[in-house]
């Protein structure tokens, strides 16, 4: 064992280790991750990333802290309040029409094909939110939707390294390569707010939404500046893009696997929508079958396996005294697949566990929990179920014998070799 593993112990779900001089606790008590998350005093903040890693999200929710985000939280939540999501639905149907059309050219009369789908549902989130947040085309977003994909790795080999204070200043082969597709990120940006920010056409847009003012509590207005905007449009292009498309691809994977709940979602999306019509803002919360569905894959495939906290001062946890600086890893996965939680099949596919109301909020946390729970979860979920929706009314599909399951946790949980599946058109 490496000499820095000083010593460790075992607290029921709760794992304590010291890295060095630095303590460190793995949480998988719902209870405590709990407390941890929904804790309003700041006693449970982000850990710090290495400022390296920051080119890609930028200083936008992810990376903030304090005054700063609860203003940028106040701003982008009501961007992305539930009614102003339904409104984007007649955008988002128009880029899956698109697909789906390139579909049919694929299959070219065939009556079945294969295709890696995992490829197409990143096109298809790119373009939905390059068209429903921004309110440009995915030609537009194309390019930085390639600058971030280069970025990605830049930023994991950040993460994963030990940062030397003021190392990200040199002019290191990669700084260099960091600095230039950030300041081309940056400018790609400026440019779509430039052209699109304030058009009529686009006033519903997330992007014009940001850039409004909003009164907070105390009646004084606030408003993000223009470096602050390009922030959390860096932010929302990458996650935007890639949470849902992660999602998209997993679920299509269970459902392939599990060919009695793609009938079940079928026949439920078939009684809702009938005549093959688009689902609907009026219709959408009617998928009660598809949520379950999307549930039971967010709990098995979550786009983050884990969160982390810091302890900002001494704080007692249950009976854990937790020393001022310890890092807080929350084991999602390892919760979300608990026996004592879900039962003896907690690592099988079984949507009606989400027929109930879960007993204890913690036990389940895709999209984190409390005061920094995802912002734009909406987004996601309403995204993911219209998607879903209009597949199964066109397509029956089960797992290409080429498929290999390899699940890579990357920026997010997504597969190392894609997701091959065979489509058959139904009439």
């Amino acid at each position: 064992m490496p000499h820095y593993w000083k010593w460790s112990s075992l607290y029921g779900k709760n794992f304590v280790y010291w890295f060095g001089r630095r303590p460190r606790l793995a949480v998988g008590d719902p209870k405590l991750i709990k407390e941890i998350l929904m804790n309003s005093n700041g006693n449970f903040p982000k850990q710090k990333m290495n400022p390296s890693s920051k080119v890609l999200l930028g200083d936008g929710l992810v990376n903030l802290d304090g005054r700063r985000w609860e203003v940028h939280r106040r701003i982008t939540a009501q961007a992305f309040h539930m009614e102003r999501v339904k409104g984007w639905i007649p955008e988002m149907a128009a880029s899956i029409e698109d697909m789906l059309k390139k579909w049919e050219v694929k299959r070219a009369e065939k009556n079945e094909f294969e295709m890696d789908v995992h490829q197409q549902l990143q096109q298809l989130s790119a373009d939905i939110i390059s068209r429903t947040a921004f309110g440009s085309s995915c030609e537009e977003g194309n390019r930085i939707f390639q600058l971030q994909e280069q970025q990605v790795g830049l930023a994991l080999q950040a993460l994963r390294s030990l940062y030397i204070p003021g190392f990200r200043f040199l002019p290191t082969k990669k700084n260099r390569m960091r600095w230039r597709l950030d300041q081309e990120t940056r400018e790609s940006i400026r440019k779509i707010i430039g052209k699109h920010g304030k058009s009529e056409g686009n006033s519903k847009s997330l992007l014009t939404l940001m850039m409004s003012s909003y009164k907070n509590e105390d009646g004084v207005e606030e408003k993000l500046d223009i470096d602050e905007i390009i922030d959390e449009c860096k932010t929302f292009y990458f996650a935007g893009k890639e949470t849902t498309a992660n999602l998209l691809t997993w679920v299509l994977l269970l459902l392939a696997s599990h060919q009695e709940w793609q009938t079940r979602a079928r026949d439920e999306v078939n009684a809702t929508c009938r005549g093959n019509a688009h689902p609907t803002a009026e219709n959408i919360s009617d998928f009660k079958i598809l949520s379950m569905i999307l549930n039971e894959t967010l709990r098995l495939y979550p786009p983050a396996v884990a969160l982390n906290r810091l302890a900002s001062e001494n704080v007692k946890l249950a009976s854990l005294n937790i020393p001022s600086g310890t890092d807080m890893y929350i084991a999602m996965t390892a919760v979300h697949h608990d026996t004592e939680i879900w039962g003896d099949d907690a690592n099988e596919f079984n949507p009606l566990r989400f027929s109930e109301p879960r007993k204890h909020p913690a036990s389940f946390f895709p999209f984190g929990l409390g005061p920094r729970i995802c912002v734009g979860q909406n987004l996601a979920i309403v995204e993911a179920k219209l998607v879903l929706a209009m597949i199964l009314q066109h397509y029956s599909f089960m797992v290409s014998p080429s498929y290999l399951h390899a699940p890579m946790q990357s920026m997010t949980l997504q597969p190392q070799h894609g997701l091959q599946l065979i489509f058959s058109r139904i009439a």
